[in-house]
């Protein structure tokens, strides 16, 4: 993956010329308006969003994608889609959009969620204000300063010789196995959280962690952090109620994994990948 994304340039204020008109993700609750019919990609409402009728509760400029203003939008949960549009969950979209498409979306759902959670000040209760020039919302009483927050998780995909170690959550769909993760507490390095994560949900320990990469997960505002590590002792025990199987699997006898579009297939496709194109020894 690019260190930056090439077509993408993030913003805060839209520039004059293009107003309100670009391309709109608008949200309802969790679920983005997008127009219905076709198996084809997706579309997102495009031009100035008052041509479709549907009233704002409150909307934030995100950027450029190729040229095209992109603006967050959320609507009232009662508000019923317009003609030929209707709401649909993200993860429900996972098999009609590529990852370009995702990336803006989930930026534009976590710019959303921030800005509707942070409409009053958490230390004295006064509505706040957008802070100029900057993704921030700051309180006209007593000046604190609210920035989109995200919570890091850590994944580690552990491997022991050929084997992978994958594992299921009880919330995952049915029969779907993934590589290990865990949210970084207060005062933890990534490196703690992956090991307490490891000890915490499988009973193992590991070594050699390295990192693999990054994505930007908006379910609803995290910061998936992938790694791979080496097995350094112990056998599988699940005293953790989040998972409720796990265990090792070859590259030929893998189960069924998460989707294209999330890191952590990305990561055991890798890993595989590497698995099979090395010799046998």
């Amino acid at each position: 993956m690019p260190l930056a994304d090439p077509d993408f340039v993030p913003g805060v204020e839209p520039p004059a010329e293009a107003a309100l008109t670009g391309r709109w993700y608008v949200f309802q609750e969790g679920r983005l308006l997008v127009e219905v019919g076709g198996e084809g990609p997706v579309r997102v409402p495009q031009g100035p969003l008052p041509d479709l009728g549907v009233p704002l509760l409150r909307q934030s400029f995100l950027g450029t994608f190729r040229g095209v203003p992109c603006f967050a939008g959320e609507v009232a949960k009662e508000q019923a889609a317009p003609e030929g549009w209707a709401f649909e969950g993200l993860r429900r979209l996972f098999p009609r959009v590529d990852e370009e498409f995702f990336r803006v979306a989930a930026r534009a759902f976590q710019v959303k969620e921030w800005d509707r959670c942070h409409r009053y000040c958490g230390a004295c209760g006064t509505e706040t204000r957008p802070r100029p020039g900057e993704r921030a919302r700051e309180c006209p009483a007593c000046g604190e300063i609210f920035y989109p927050r995200l919570s890091p998780v850590v994944m580690i995909l552990i491997r022991r010789g050929r084997d992978l170690l994958l594992a299921r959550s009880p919330r995952f769909p049915k029969g779907m196995y993934s590589a290990l993760a865990g949210f970084v507490e207060p005062g933890e390095t990534l490196e703690e959280t992956a090991a307490r994560e490891i000890r915490e949900e499988v009973s193992l320990e590991i070594a050699n962690l390295r990192y693999f990469a990054s994505q930007s997960w908006p379910f609803p505002h995290s910061l998936m952090i992938a790694f791979v590590a080496d097995h350094a002792g112990g056998e599988i025990r699940l005293d953790d109620p989040e998972i409720e199987d796990a265990g090792w699997y070859a590259p030929d006898r893998l189960p069924e994994l998460p989707h294209r579009l999330s890191i952590a297939r990305r990561l055991i496709d890798a890993a595989v990948s590497e698995l099979r194109a090395a010799p046998r020894t």
